[in-house]
């Protein structure tokens, strides 16, 4: 007989809402999703910065089993993706389980559920605790000298202040990731002056954003299987050149690379290309995708100033070659933390043991989704996610599968509790490690994917290995409680079991190696 399970939900983003609608129409009526905004989408309600867009394509940047036939461009914006994830809380019922502007603050394991402390002061308990609250969520503010002495309005751009007017003003922009890239290509032809600080130049694949018409839209929208036709052939064209390029050596790469500096040749000023010219491979930093920034940058009022910052006064900012350069107000498009994950949440698992000290070198879990010490608890979009460009939905899609199938294991017993074993997560975490240097991100660069000590927090395979290795949990590689009285029983190591070899090969199907192993190629 199935019991019911209490399952809370960190994040009422993109992955949260993709996890709540499974519960949904799995019949799992008893979930929670804390939320400490004041609305849903995550990354999509935070950011409203000008010309913010999807560096995926429209018809990709859905759930699988909701397509979206009302896409007007071929790289949604951003209040347009927004509309979407709210017509799909809608459809779900999801608001009724959402508590906006309740971060949670704390959840401990009791023995045998998690007791979850919100932001405010409630606490509840739940069988199951998930966390989605993304890779790029906290903002990072650049340690520069005299930042708050500036006299103008300062605006991360994650907290962009609509009630600061930009037009016919001095602007100055740090940061020129995709987001200062957008920002840079909206406001260039409004700012009086713009200034665009410039560290590291970044590599941009030329893809237009051309715009769908009325009638493709309603063809699209008439056949739910051309919509799912578009959606499998974009997903199979990411991972065919994307998927592949990022992590093998191969026509993929060269193709990318010819790509992005034959767009790079459109800058005429020699002097200038050389200013925009990296010193490092294609797609080893998150490739930048678009045709407006290098227009932008060729416009009269723009400046691209390669000098360091060296500090920031009230008037502007003072490079080091001594020039202030005067401004009326300030972008920071520097970024996030992408190492936090769901820090600053106080999560203890068995014997006491704290995140903060399972992750004391790095952050780290067992094939992306569970952690060794914390029964019961799944992220979406954890360590070691193949997020680096590709759409983060289809991963989260797999991850939340995985989830799912656990959560029907749980609620029809016998298993009360599962967390993965050490040794197969460490085994797990050595192999992509060992896969780890034939990746384009290796190549040599400083990107938001390195840890502290320079490695990769990405996935060194393709998204079809990721979701091979998520297709069924294995459970030799968990400790297991099916009374809740006594410790946790180690199933059987099945590693010689032909039913639980199921690491993937390149095409994502079953080979004959061990589960515990990965492998890529």
């Amino acid at each position: 007989m199935s019991r019911p399970l209490r399952v809370a939900i960190v994040g009422a983003g993109m992955s949260g809402l993709g996890l709540g609608m499974r519960l949904v129409k799995a019949g799992h009526a008893d979930f929670t999703i804390f939320e400490q905004a004041t609305d849903l989408g995550g990354t999509w309600h935070h950011n409203s910065y000008p010309g913010l867009a999807c560096d995926v394509p429209s018809r990709f940047y859905t759930y699988a089993s909701e397509p979206n036939p009302d896409w007007t461009q071929f790289f949604p914006g951003g209040r347009e993706i927004w509309a979407y994830f709210d017509r799909v809380a809608e459809r779900y019922g999801l608001r009724d389980h959402i508590r906006f502007g309740d971060a949670v603050t704390a959840a401990t394991w009791d023995g045998s559920r998690w007791a979850v402390t919100s932001r405010s002061g409630d606490q509840g308990l739940f069988d199951v605790l998930v966390t989605a609250t993304g890779v790029l969520n906290i903002p990072h503010f650049p340690d520069i000298q005299g930042l708050s002495d500036f006299s103008g309005p300062v605006m991360h751009s994650a907290r962009w202040d609509h009630a600061v007017d930009l037009a016919d003003q001095r602007v100055g922009v740090i940061g020129n990731s995709s987001t200062g890239v957008q920002i840079i290509s909206a406001l260039a032809p409004e700012a009086r002056r713009l200034a665009v600080f410039l560290r590291t130049p970044q590599w941009i694949l030329p893809l237009p954003n051309w715009h769908y018409t009325a009638f493709g839209r309603r063809v699209v929208g008439r056949s739910k299987r051309i919509s799912r036709l578009a959606y499998r052939l974009y997903k199979w064209v990411f991972e065919l050149t994307f998927g592949e390029a990022t992590v093998h050596p191969g026509w993929q790469r060269t193709v990318m690379s010819a790509l992005c500096r034959w767009h790079l040749r459109r800058v005429k000023d020699p002097e200038l290309r050389r200013k925009l010219t990296p010193d490092f491979e294609p797609m080893c930093k998150r490739i930048v995708m678009g045709l407006g920034f290098y227009r932008a940058v060729q416009r009269p009022n723009v400046d691209v100033v390669t000098d360091a910052i060296e500090r920031i006064v009230p008037e502007g900012v003072v490079t080091a070659d001594g020039i202030l350069h005067r401004l009326d107000a300030l972008v920071l498009a520097t970024g996030f933390d992408a190492q936090a994950f769901m820090r600053p949440l106080a999560l203890t698992g068995v014997d006491g043991v704290t995140l903060d000290q399972a992750w004391a070198e790095d952050p780290y879990a067992y094939r992306s989704v569970a952690l060794p010490g914390f029964p019961n608890f799944f992220m979406l979009v954890g360590p070691h996610s193949p997020f680096g460009n590709f759409s983060v939905i289809p991963i989260a899609e797999a991850q939340a599968d995985y989830i799912m199938k656990w959560v029907k294991m749980l609620a029809e017993g016998p298993i009360r509790s599962m967390s993965p074993r050490p040794e197969p997560t460490a085994a797990y975490n050595a192999d992509l490690a060992e896969a780890m240097p034939s990746t384009i991100w290796m190549s040599g660069c400083a990107s938001w994917y390195l840890d502290k000590h320079g490695r990769p927090n990405t996935f060194p395979g393709t998204p079809a290995q990721h979701r091979a290795l998520l297709r069924e949990p294995n459970l030799a590689h968990f400790d297991l409680d099916e009374s809740n009285t006594g410790p946790p029983r180690t199933a059987p190591d099945s590693r010689n079991d032909p039913a639980h070899r199921s690491t993937p090969d390149v095409s994502g199907s079953a080979s004959s190696t061990s589960a515990s192993s990965f492998r890529v190629g």
